[in-house]
C-alpha cells in the first residue's frame, strides 16, 4: 500500500499528507461492521489536527476561499461540523483522541472575553448553523458539559441560547437549528427557551406538504431536496423524536410516521452500488445524503415493509464505500475539500467555506446507534429487491427510475428561492443520475462553458449567450399504458413558449427515456438540447477521446472537436442518426431525434460538445452528445428525442441498446400530430 507522511507543524501537531500515489486512511477500511464505521469517523476527522486555533476555538480548514459571511464564521463552521460526527461516536459509547480538542474548543469560542470568541451571532447569522450540531453535542454527549466550570457553562448558555433566540432567522429549514440550540440546553438543565422552541416547531411544521414530505420553506417555494431528508428536516425530525419523545410524544409520533412514509420513496434515491443521484444545492456535504437511514434506527422507527434493517443498512454501507472509492475529494492534507468527486468551484454555493463539507459528518448518526440494534446485526440486503423500479413521487413532482444500470429522476418544477450560482442545473435539469452527476456552467460565454446537460438550452445571439429552464409550472401526470409523465412550461424568453414532456424508461428499452419540447418561438433562436455528460477521458493514456472505434468499445460519434477548432463534415451528424460517447470509464450516453420529431423550416443537427473541464460533478473532463437547432421566429416545433444512458459495465455491451429506440406513446403522437396540423 502507498505510505503517507506524517511531518511535525510548527504549532507542535502532526498532520497526514498524501503524496502522487498516496491512499487516505478513510479509503483503506473494510466496512462491516459498528467499529468499522468507528474507524472511518476517526480516520476522517483526524487530518483536522493541524488545523486547529492555539486555543482550539476554531478550525481553518486548508483553503482560503470566501463565503457570504465572516471568517470567523467560516472557522467555526470548521470546528463545530465535525461535531456532528464525534457527538455520535460519543453518544454510543465509543472514544476519540481527540475529544478534549472540542470541550477546549468550545471553552474558548463562548468565552466573550477571551482572544478566539466566537462572537455574538447577528440576525441571520451563520453561527446559527453551528449551534446545531453543538446543541445536538451537548444533548447525547454529557462530557462535553461535564468537561466545563460554571462560568464557561454560563457562557455556553448566553452565547448558544439567549442570543438564537433574540434573532431573526430565515424562514427555512435553519429554524430547526434554533430548536436544537434550546434542545441541548434543555437536556442539561441549562437556561433555555420552551416557548420559542414550541413556536419554532409548530412554524416548520406549515412546511410539511404531505406523504411524508416536508418543503425547505414556505407557500409559494417549491424546494425539496435533502434538505427535506437527510441534510436537516427529516433527519432533525428524528433526532427531535428520540430525544425529546418522552416529553413530546405526540410530535414525536408525528415525526417518525412521516418518516416511515417517506422512506418508501426516498429509498429510490440510492441505486445498488451506493451511489446517491445528486439533485440540488449543496451536494457538497458528500455522504451527508444517507444520513436519514441511521437517523430512522437512532429514533427506534418501526419500518415500513417491505423494508429491513438488513436492507437500510446495505444503503449506508454501500454509499460510505463508494465514497472510500472516491480518492479525488480530499486535500493533500487529508481534509475534505468543496466539491463532490473531485475538488470543484464551480459547483459550490456561496456558503461553502473550507470547513463546510463536514456537515458530511451526519452520515455517522449510525454510531449512536446500539451495537445491539438490528441496524448492526442483521446481514446487508438489497432494496431493489423488493421496490419498484419506476415510481411517480407526488410532492417533490419527481419520475424516479432504476433500469438500465442506474438510479435517475426525471424533474419538473422545483426551483431554489433565490437565484443561486448555477441553480437552473442543480434545480432545473431534465434529468439527475447517480452515474453522470450533473453539470454546472464553469463560464458564461458559449456553449462549452454553459455544459447543458440534460438541458435544452436557447440562444438569440448567435450563440454566445444562453437561457435555460429555471422556474417553470409543471404536473405530475398519470397516462394509460405509459405510466407517469412530466409535464412543463416554460419561458427562456417572454416570446418562446416551451412545454417539455419528460417520460421515463421501460422495461423493453430500459436505457432510453423520452424528451419531447413543444416550442412555439416569437424570435430566432438556436437551440442545444443535451444527453447526460460522460467522461471525456480515454483508457488508453487520459487523452480525450477518438472517433468511435468499434475494435476498442470507446470514442464518439460524431467526432469530437477541440472548443477552438473549426468545424468539419466529421463533427456533424443528423438528428436522427444521433450523437453518442463511450467511454470505458463511465460507460455510454447519446441523444437521438425520433422518428415523431416535427422541426420548422431546417432540421436539427448531432454534435459532441466538449464541455469546458470541472463542469461536471463526477468526472472533471466531460463531453454532452447534444442535437443543436434552429427555429424561425413564427415558428412552432416538436421536439421528440430519446436520451440514452448505460453506464459502464463490459465494454463490448455499451452500445447494445443504441438501435432499439424507445417508442413514443400513442397518446403525445395524438397530441403532436393534431397541433403539426
Amino acid at each position: 500500500m502507498a505510505t503517507l507522511t506524517t511531518p511535525r507543524t510548527n504549532t507542535g501537531h502532526t498532520g497526514l499528507v498524501l503524496g502522487y500515489s498516496s491512499a487516505h486512511p478513510f479509503s483503506t477500511i473494510p466496512l462491516s461492521d459498528r467499529t468499522s464505521v468507528q474507524d472511518l469517523l476517526k480516520a476522517l476527522l483526524d487530518p483536522l489536527e493541524p488545523f486547529f486555533s492555539p486555543l482550539k476555538a476554531r478550525i481553518r480548514c486548508p483553503g482560503a476561499t470566501a463565503v457570504r459571511f465572516d471568517q470567523t464564521a467560516s472557522e467555526v463552521e470548521g470546528i463545530c461540523r465535525p461535531l456532528w460526527g464525534l457527538a455520535c461516536l460519543l453518544a454510543g459509547g465509543g472514544e476519540y483522541r481527540g475529544t478534549q480538542w472540542w470541550i477546549d474548543g468550545i471553552r474558548a469560542g463562548t468565552d466573550p472575553e477571551g482572544p478566539e470568541f466566537w462572537g455574538f451571532p447577528r440576525d441571520n447569522d451563520q453561527r446559527m448553523v453551528e449551534m446545531c450540531p453543538l446543541g445536538f453535542a451537548l444533548a447525547v454527549a454529557p462530557t462535553i458539559w461535564e468537561g466545563l466550570s460554571e462560568r464557561e457553562r454560563e457562557n455556553v448558555e448566553r452565547w448558544l441560547g439567549n442570543s438564537i433566540n433574540e434573532k431573526e432567522m430565515p424562514n427555512t429549514n435553519w429554524l430547526w437549528f434554533r430548536v436544537f440550540a434550546n434542545l441541548g440546553l434543555k437536556k442539561r438543565g441549562a437556561k433555555f427557551s420552551q416557548a420559542r422552541l414550541d413556536a419554532d416547531i409548530e412554524h416548520l411544521n406549515t412546511f410539511y406538504r404531505g406523504d411524508g414530505w416536508s418543503n425547505d420553506g414556505p407557500e409559494g417555494i417549491h424546494q425539496m431536496d435533502y434538505y427535506s431528508s437527510s441534510f436537516a428536516i427529516h433527519f432533525l425530525q428524528l433526532l427531535y423524536a428520540k430525544l425529546a419523545g418522552d416529553e413530546d410524544p405526540e410530535r414525536a409520533a408525528e415525526f417518525r410516521k412521516r418518516a416511515q412514509i417517506a422512506a418508501l420513496d426516498l429509498a429510490h434515491y440510492y441505486d445498488e452500488e451506493g451511489r446517491s443521484i445528486p439533485f440540488g444545492r449543496s451536494v457538497g456535504y458528500r455522504f451527508a445524503m444517507v444520513s436519514f437511514w441511521g437517523a430512522l434506527a437512532y429514533a427506534d422507527v418501526e419500518l415500513p415493509a417491505p423494508l429491513t434493517w438488513g436492507m437500510v443498512k446495505g444503503i449506508v454501507l454501500r454509499h460510505l464505500r463508494w465514497w472510500q472509492t472516491q480518492h479525488d475529494i480530499w486535500s493533500p492534507s487529508g481534509t475534505l475539500t468543496i466539491g463532490y468527486s473531485y475538488p470543484n468551484m464551480y459547483m459550490s454555493e456561496n456558503y461553502n467555506s473550507p470547513g463546510s463539507p463536514y456537515w458530511a459528518c451526519l452520515a455517522f448518526i449510525c454510531l449512536a446507534v446500539p451495537e445491539t440494534h438490528p441496524f448492526w446485526t442483521s446481514p446487508e440486503e438489497d432494496h431493489w429487491t423488493v421496490i419498484p423500479r419506476i415510481k411517480a413521487l407526488k410532492h417533490p413532482k419527481h419520475i424516479m427510475s432504476n433500469l438500465g444500470g442506474h438510479c435517475m429522476l426525471l424533474s419538473s418544477g422545483q426551483a431554489c428561492s433565490y437565484p443561486m450560482k448555477g441553480t437552473h442545473a442543480k434545480y432545473g435539469s431534465f434529468a439527475y443520475s447517480s452515474a453522470y452527476g450533473y453539470s454546472v456552467p464553469p463560464g458564461l460565454f458559449t456553449l462549452e462553458q454553459y455544459a447543458l446537460a440534460s438541458q435544452l438550452g436557447f440562444s438569440d445571439d448567435g450563440g454566445e449567450f444562453w437561457k435555460t429552464r429555471r422556474v417553470s409550472k409543471s404536473t405530475l401526470e398519470e397516462r394509460p399504458v405509459t405510466g407517469p409523465v412530466l409535464i412543463s412550461h416554460w419561458e427562456p424568453f417572454p416570446d418562446v413558449h416551451v412545454t417539455t414532456y419528460l417520460l421515463p424508461p421501460r422495461e423493453e428499452t430500459p436505457n432510453w427515456h423520452i424528451r419531447v419540447h413543444r416550442i412555439s418561438a416569437g424570435r430566432e433562436v438556436l437551440t442545444a438540447d443535451g444527453s447526460f455528460a460522460i467522461s471525456n477521458e480515454r483508457a488508453l493514456d487520459g487523452r480525450y477521446l477518438d472517433p468511435y472505434n468499434p475494435a476498442t468499445y470507446e470514442g464518439t460519434k460524431p467526432r469530437l472537436m477541440g472548443n477552438y477548432d473549426p468545424p468539419t463534415d466529421e463533427a456533424v451528424a443528423p438528428a436522427r442518426e444521433g450523437a453518442f460517447a463511450v467511454s470505458l470509464k463511465a460507460g455510454a450516453v447519446g441523444i437521438k431525434a425520433l422518428p415523431d420529431e416535427k422541426p420548422g423550416s431546417e432540421e436539427r443537427r448531432a454534435v459532441m460538445v466538449n464541455a469546458d473541464p470541472n463542469s461536471n460533478l463526477v468526472a472533471a473532463r466531460t463531453t454532452i452528445p447534444t442535437l443543436q437547432g434552429v427555429i424561425k421566429k413564427g415558428e412552432t416545433v416538436w421536439y421528440v428525442a430519446g436520451i440514452y444512458a448505460k453506464p459502464k459495465g463490459p465494454k463490448e455491451q455499451a452500445l447494445d441498446g443504441w438501435d432499439k429506440l424507445p417508442e413514443v406513446p400513442a397518446w403525445l403522437k395524438e397530441e403532436i400530430a393534431k397541433d403539426s396540423t
